[in-house]
Order: structure tokens, then sequence, then C-alpha cells
């Protein structure tokens, strides 16, 4: 019971001051580890075997850093130790963050300067973000935070519950690793195979209870009754490319009564993604706050989640007896 304590203390730090502006964020050096072992390893014959060993490096030494640490904070005292978990826990989550890149957007839509929405835009997708109109550029901010709900704030949580700040920078590792390298293209394919089929496995689970927790509590803006909702979720989510981000992005898409998908530009290239959700409105800019209230309300109700099952497994291990 004491992760969730400490967990919530945690995301309360996150969401009130997020990342220190002037600290080199932890995932910063991740990404150089990353980017120094593809140089070297990333060439050459057998990439599969070389990315494996590279995705086991890293996650590795980002889990047993953070777990020294946190050793090393309980030999000293018991307090330092309840800071240090704190304080590591809220720096792997990203609400402010999201909801500040999100707002940058939304700020510069709300003064008609699309040239600044689509420039702020262009920083948290890989799409091309040139030529996009207004519901574009708000579908790309509402993909974004819909996706990362789960991939910045209740995964990391997920892990931080059950292993504390070990288990949330051990999930880091993974999910940078796939942010970096989990690409089907021709440079990743091979060698970034292991990582992506690691973070679509420990994603898993947050991603489906975040999803699931969007669609039972977050203010349903599309008047549709609830078990409407609940099975054209499960349905349209196996539409996305990944196996895990279609779970927040079609309830996101059901809540707000709007739809997700459609054609985006890489460079030359145009690729359509399957639609998710019903256009019962226009989008507006309006859906992107709603978006960031969904993404808020969803990481309290997964954390409470975390509580009650703590309490239940509690009571139920005193009644056994093993506990």
């Amino acid at each position: 019971m004491l992760y969730f304590w400490i967990g919530l203390v945690a995301a309360v730090l996150d969401a009130v001051f997020g990342d220190p502006k002037k600290w080199k964020h932890p995932v910063i050096y991740i990404g150089n580890f990353i980017s120094l072992v593809e140089r070297k390893l990333n060439r050459g014959t057998r990439r599969k075997v070389k990315g494996f060993i590279a995705m086991l490096l890293t996650v590795t030494l980002s889990t047993g850093f953070v777990l020294a640490i946190v050793l090393l904070a309980f030999q000293v005292h018991i307090w330092l130790w309840l800071a240090v978990e704190v304080l590591l826990i809220s720096l792997a989550l990203a609400q402010k963050s999201l909801k500040e890149a999100a707002l940058l957007v939304y700020d510069a839509l709300e003064k008609e300067d699309l040239p600044e929405a689509r420039r702020y835009l262009s920083w948290v997708v890989g799409r091309d973000t040139a030529h996009l109109d207004e519901p574009e550029i708000v579908r790309g901010v509402i993909e974004t935070v819909s996706e990362n709900t789960s991939d910045g704030v209740t995964a990391p949580l997920f892990y931080a519950l059950l292993f504390g700040a070990t288990g949330a920078w051990g999930y880091k590792a993974i999910n940078t690793l796939d942010s970096m390298i989990g690409y089907n293209n021709e440079r990743y394919a091979d060698f970034g195979y292991y990582s992506a089929k690691l973070d679509d496995i420990a994603n898993f689970i947050p991603s489906r209870i975040s999803g699931f927790i969007i669609v039972l509590v977050s203010k349903n803006y599309s008047k549709k009754p609830f078990m409407e909702r609940l099975k054209h979720w499960l349905c349209d989510a196996k539409k996305h490319p990944s196996p895990n981000s279609g779970y927040l992005e079609a309830a996101t898409a059901y809540q707000l009564g709007i739809r997700l998908g459609g054609f985006n530009r890489y460079g030359q290239k145009e690729s359509f993604r399957a639609y998710m959700g019903e256009p019962l409105q226009e989008m507006g800019k309006q859906h992107i706050l709603q978006a960031i209230q969904q993404m808020q309300r969803c990481t309290y109700v997964f954390l409470g989640l975390g509580g009650i099952i703590y309490a239940i497994t509690c009571t139920w291990g005193k009644c056994a007896g093993f506990i």
C-alpha cells in the first residue's frame, strides 16, 4: 500500500511542478546511451541480435542505476528513501509536460495563428504539419495526448505501483528505446525489432486499463449509451497499427464525439490510419482542453484503482494468513 501513496504524491508533484526546467531530464541520458549503442551496433549483419543486446544493455543499466540510488537512499534513512522514490517517480511522469505541449497549440489557435500552431504541433508529432488546417492540427494534438496518457503517465505509474521508482524507470527505458529505434523502416526494422515488441508487451495492460477508464469515467460528450461506446471502442481499437495506442485513441474519439485517424504525411509519403469514432461534431480547439481533462481524470482514477486493488490484496492476504 505504501507504493500507492508514493505514486499519488509523485503524480500530484508532477501535475503541479512538472519537470525541473534547469535539470537535464534523465530520459536524455537514456537517449544518449541508446544513440551511442545504435551507432556502434546497427551495422553489418545479425542486426536483430545486436538490437536485442542494445535493448538488454539499456534496460539493465537504467533499472540497475535507479535501483542502486534507491537502495543507497534506504541505507541512509527511510525518509530519504521515500523522498527519492517520490522524486524519481514524478520525473518518470509526463502529465504537466503533455498539458503544456497541448496548450501551446491551443493558445496559438486561440490567436488564430495557424503557422505557430503548426510549429508547436511539429514538436510533438512525427507527421508533416506544414499545411494542416485547424481540424487536422487539433486531431494531431488529441491523438498525441491520448496515446501518451498511457505511454507517459499511466504505464509508468503502473510499474511504479508494482516496483517503485525502479519499475517506473525500467518502463521509461523500454519506452525510450521504442520511440528512438522501434520503427519499421530500413534503418531500424531489424535493429529495433525486439525493442518495439518489448514496448508492446510492457504497455499491453496499462493501455487497456486506461482506455477502459476513459470510456467509463470521462465526460461523455457523444451522449451515446455506455454499452454502445464500449462495444465500438473495443472494435475500433484493433484498427490502429499499434496494438496498444488504439485503445486510448478510440476511447477518446467516442467520449468526445469526434473521429480520429485519417491521412498523415511523412516527408514525401502519405499514409492512411483507420478512422476511429464517429464525427458527431466538428473537430475544434475546445477538444484539446477536453482531451487534457480526460488525461488528468484517467490518471487519478487509474491511481485510485491501484489503491483499491492494494487494499483488497492486503485484506485478503491478512485473512489468508500470508501477511
